[in-house]
């Protein structure tokens, strides 16, 4: 069948509905044409010049992001911004762009359950839970997992870097503090440490953490590991598009999801 960018747009928005997005978000289709014929789609976190450059290369004429490019609705669109410069970019090369971005945090199989997955944890409860759907058991911000096994924070630290991949992070507290619970928040969870606390949490981990925000938590006894905010969301990201590819299969479809390679965290580490 002929895929058209309207159809990978349904086949998201079913299994990710629009309305499950936090009030101050923006996702959804951002910038195109629903009756475009899609050649190929392009994965990655932000919608960067790299990665444009990555779709034009690549054939891919339709970008499906977790950061909303129009996050921030521009005034103008020039090539004074670098806003408007990417906007000009994708219009200029008949590029279609698609963010999920809050909603997809939310959704059970979303980004909160796949990062608590790969941490090797297939039980949990919603740390915040969305409040504007009738079946309140089924959606929200945040997963929280009580262990059947106590482990230390530094154990916990050495799992996640061995299972995100990465060779250091950043943790709050001492090394031997035992764990019960442990909240998840990928991506950047701050205004969630409060929720956290209350709902009995040892140890929070997400990313983007501030200073005052974590010397504050340490001192009432919560364990904070700050494993970034690209590496809590890109790894299931990346299992977040091969379940697209899968679902664009059964409609009958041959279209490729590509993966970026040019989608990397802006931090570097000596």
């Amino acid at each position: 069948m002929v895929l058209k960018v309207k159809d990978v747009k349904n086949i998201i928005e079913k299994h990710v509905p629009l309305n499950l997005k936090e009030d101050y978000d923006n996702v959804g289709f951002m910038i195109g044409d629903l009756e475009s014929e899609v050649s190929s789609i392009l994965i990655a976190l932000d919608c960067t010049l790299e990665v444009i450059d990555e779709a034009i290369n690549l054939g891919a004429n339709l970008i499906i992001t977790h950061h909303p490019l129009l996050f921030i609705k521009p005034q103008s669109i020039t090539t004074e911004t670098l806003q408007g410069k990417k906007i000009i970019k994708l219009i200029k090369n008949d590029i279609n762009l698609y963010s999920s971005h809050t909603n997809l945090d939310k959704v059970r199989g979303g980004l909160n359950d796949i990062i608590s997955e790969i941490l090797g944890y297939n039980e949990w409860e919603i740390i915040e839970i969305d409040k504007s759907q009738e079946n309140k058991d089924l959606y929200g911000i945040g997963r929280i997992i009580t262990l059947n096994n106590t482990i230390t924070l530094k154990e916990l630290c050495n799992n996640i870097k061995n299972f995100l991949q990465i060779s250091k992070l950043r943790y709050a507290g001492k090394e031997n503090m035992i764990i019960n619970k442990i909240a998840i928040i990928n991506g950047s969870g701050e205004s969630y440490f409060k929720k956290c606390k209350e709902l009995g949490a040892d140890c929070i981990i997400t990313g983007d953490t501030s200073y005052h925000y974590v010397s504050d938590y340490l001192e009432e006894g919560i364990g904070i590991i700050d494993a970034g905010h690209f590496e809590t969301e890109w790894p299931a990201l990346k299992l977040a598009a091969k379940k697209l590819q899968e679902k664009i299969r059964e409609i009958g479809a041959d279209n490729n999801v590509i993966i970026s390679k040019m989608c990397k965290s802006p931090y570097k580490f000596i």
